[in-house]
Protein backbone atom coordinates (compact mmCIF):
# COMPACT_ATOMS: atom_id res chain seq x y z
CA UNK A 1 0.00 0.00 0.00
CA UNK A 2 1.56 3.60 -1.18
CA UNK A 3 2.76 5.97 1.64
CA UNK A 4 1.02 9.45 2.10
CA UNK A 5 3.21 12.29 2.37
CA UNK A 6 2.57 15.88 2.16
CA UNK A 7 6.46 16.85 1.66
CA UNK A 8 7.65 17.20 -2.03
CA UNK A 9 9.85 14.60 -3.81
CA UNK A 10 12.15 15.23 -6.35
CA UNK A 11 10.17 15.41 -9.75
CA UNK A 12 6.80 14.72 -8.17
CA UNK A 13 5.11 17.36 -10.39
CA UNK A 14 6.38 16.21 -13.23
CA UNK A 15 5.34 12.40 -12.08
CA UNK A 16 1.86 14.30 -11.55
CA UNK A 17 1.65 16.11 -14.92
CA UNK A 18 2.81 12.95 -16.60
CA UNK A 19 0.03 10.58 -14.67
CA UNK A 20 -2.84 13.57 -16.07
CA UNK A 21 -1.13 13.61 -19.41
CA UNK A 22 -0.79 9.41 -19.93
CA UNK A 23 -4.60 8.84 -18.33
CA UNK A 24 -6.43 11.39 -19.80
CA UNK A 25 -5.10 10.59 -23.08
CA UNK A 26 -5.27 7.12 -22.99
CA UNK A 27 -9.19 7.07 -21.87
CA UNK A 28 -10.36 10.79 -22.88
CA UNK A 29 -8.48 11.55 -25.70
CA UNK A 30 -7.22 14.88 -23.91
CA UNK A 31 -3.93 16.28 -25.39
CA UNK A 32 -1.25 18.46 -25.65
CA UNK A 33 -3.74 21.36 -24.57
CA UNK A 34 -4.63 19.84 -21.56
CA UNK A 35 -1.46 18.62 -20.42
CA UNK A 36 -0.07 22.55 -20.55
CA UNK A 37 -3.01 23.45 -18.04
CA UNK A 38 -1.77 20.95 -15.86
CA UNK A 39 1.46 21.82 -15.81
CA UNK A 40 0.98 25.28 -15.63
CA UNK A 41 -1.98 25.45 -13.17
CA UNK A 42 0.23 22.45 -10.86
CA UNK A 43 3.84 24.58 -11.23
CA UNK A 44 1.79 27.78 -10.26
CA UNK A 45 0.58 26.44 -7.25
CA UNK A 46 3.57 24.80 -6.45
CA UNK A 47 5.12 28.02 -6.27
CA UNK A 48 3.14 29.14 -3.24
CA UNK A 49 4.29 26.29 -1.37
CA UNK A 50 4.68 26.17 2.07
CA UNK A 51 1.20 28.13 2.16
CA UNK A 52 -0.42 27.51 5.60
CA UNK A 53 -3.88 26.76 3.54
CA UNK A 54 -2.15 24.48 0.83
CA UNK A 55 -1.22 21.19 0.42
CA UNK A 56 0.24 18.60 -1.70
CA UNK A 57 -0.15 15.49 -0.87
CA UNK A 58 1.73 12.82 -2.54
CA UNK A 59 0.95 8.79 -2.79
CA UNK A 60 4.49 6.90 -3.06
CA UNK A 61 5.33 3.59 -3.90
CA UNK A 62 7.58 1.28 -1.63
CA UNK A 63 10.65 2.59 -3.72
CA UNK A 64 9.39 6.21 -3.23
CA UNK A 65 7.98 6.85 -6.63
CA UNK A 66 5.78 9.15 -6.60
CA UNK A 67 1.85 7.08 -7.81
CA UNK A 68 -0.42 9.69 -6.95
CA UNK A 69 -1.35 13.22 -5.76
CA UNK A 70 -4.30 15.74 -4.63
CA UNK A 71 -3.90 19.53 -3.90
CA UNK A 72 -6.09 21.38 -1.51
CA UNK A 73 -5.83 24.62 -2.62
CA UNK A 74 -6.81 26.92 0.60
CA UNK A 75 -5.50 30.25 -1.32
CA UNK A 76 -8.99 31.99 -1.67
CA UNK A 77 -9.97 31.47 2.52
CA UNK A 78 -12.57 30.34 3.63
CA UNK A 79 -13.43 28.53 0.19
CA UNK A 80 -10.52 25.91 -0.91
CA UNK A 81 -10.46 23.56 -3.56
CA UNK A 82 -9.35 20.34 -4.75
CA UNK A 83 -7.20 19.93 -7.94
CA UNK A 84 -5.13 17.57 -9.51
CA UNK A 85 -6.16 14.21 -8.24
CA UNK A 86 -4.66 11.65 -9.90
CA UNK A 87 -3.73 7.73 -9.12
CA UNK A 88 -1.56 5.23 -11.16
CA UNK A 89 -3.99 2.59 -12.30
CA UNK A 90 -1.60 0.08 -10.70
CA UNK A 91 -2.36 2.00 -7.50
CA UNK A 92 -6.39 2.08 -7.02
CA UNK A 93 -7.27 0.28 -4.06
CA UNK A 94 -8.04 1.72 -1.13
CA UNK A 95 -4.99 5.12 -2.05
CA UNK A 96 -7.13 7.65 -3.66
CA UNK A 97 -9.42 7.85 -0.79
CA UNK A 98 -6.81 7.89 1.58
CA UNK A 99 -5.80 10.72 -0.39
CA UNK A 100 -8.89 12.09 -0.22
CA UNK A 101 -8.96 12.14 3.44
CA UNK A 102 -6.11 13.84 3.77
CA UNK A 103 -7.40 16.84 2.04
CA UNK A 104 -10.57 17.04 3.71
CA UNK A 105 -9.08 16.15 7.47
CA UNK A 106 -6.41 18.99 6.65
CA UNK A 107 -9.01 21.22 5.41
CA UNK A 108 -11.07 20.67 8.49
CA UNK A 109 -8.41 21.17 10.89
CA UNK A 110 -7.47 24.67 8.78
CA UNK A 111 -11.20 25.49 9.27
CA UNK A 112 -12.05 25.52 5.58
CA UNK A 113 -14.81 25.53 3.48
CA UNK A 114 -16.60 25.41 1.59
CA UNK A 115 -14.41 23.02 -0.16
CA UNK A 116 -15.11 22.61 -4.15
CA UNK A 117 -13.95 20.46 -7.33
CA UNK A 118 -14.56 20.44 -11.22
CA UNK A 119 -14.27 16.95 -12.86
CA UNK A 120 -16.59 16.00 -16.09
CA UNK A 121 -19.55 13.16 -16.58
CA UNK A 122 -18.64 10.33 -17.18
CA UNK A 123 -15.22 9.92 -14.39
CA UNK A 124 -18.35 7.43 -12.32
CA UNK A 125 -15.75 6.19 -9.98
CA UNK A 126 -14.40 9.49 -8.64
CA UNK A 127 -17.90 10.85 -8.74
CA UNK A 128 -18.60 7.95 -6.23
CA UNK A 129 -16.18 8.68 -3.95
CA UNK A 130 -17.04 12.37 -4.13
CA UNK A 131 -20.47 11.92 -3.04
CA UNK A 132 -19.20 9.58 0.00
CA UNK A 133 -17.78 12.24 1.06
CA UNK A 134 -19.77 14.64 1.19
CA UNK A 135 -19.66 16.50 -2.51
CA UNK A 136 -22.76 17.09 -4.03
CA UNK A 137 -22.96 18.13 -7.59
CA UNK A 138 -24.00 22.02 -7.80
CA UNK A 139 -23.57 22.64 -12.04
CA UNK A 140 -23.25 20.87 -15.10
CA UNK A 141 -22.37 22.05 -18.82
CA UNK A 142 -20.68 21.49 -21.71
CA UNK A 143 -17.51 23.09 -21.69
CA UNK A 144 -13.97 22.65 -24.10
CA UNK A 145 -11.27 24.32 -22.30
CA UNK A 146 -9.59 21.24 -21.17
CA UNK A 147 -9.00 20.92 -25.18
CA UNK A 148 -11.94 18.25 -25.97
CA UNK A 149 -15.93 18.45 -25.55
CA UNK A 150 -17.13 17.28 -22.19
CA UNK A 151 -20.14 18.18 -19.66
CA UNK A 152 -17.74 19.60 -16.68
CA UNK A 153 -19.35 19.89 -13.32
CA UNK A 154 -18.57 21.25 -10.20
CA UNK A 155 -19.09 19.43 -7.12
CA UNK A 156 -19.12 21.60 -3.39
CA UNK A 157 -18.86 19.88 0.09
CA UNK A 158 -20.09 22.58 2.97
CA UNK A 159 -17.75 21.67 5.65
CA UNK A 160 -18.66 20.68 9.32
CA UNK A 161 -18.65 23.45 12.11
CA UNK A 162 -15.98 22.62 14.30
Amino acid sequence: MPRLTDQPVPGCLARLIALHADWYGRHWGFGLAFEAQVAAGLGDFAQVLPHPDCRLFLALSDSGAVVGGIALDGRARPAARIRWFILDEAARGGTGRRLLRAALDFAEARGLGPLWLTTFAGLDAARRLYEQHGFHLVAEAPDTSWGVRVREQRFERIMPVP
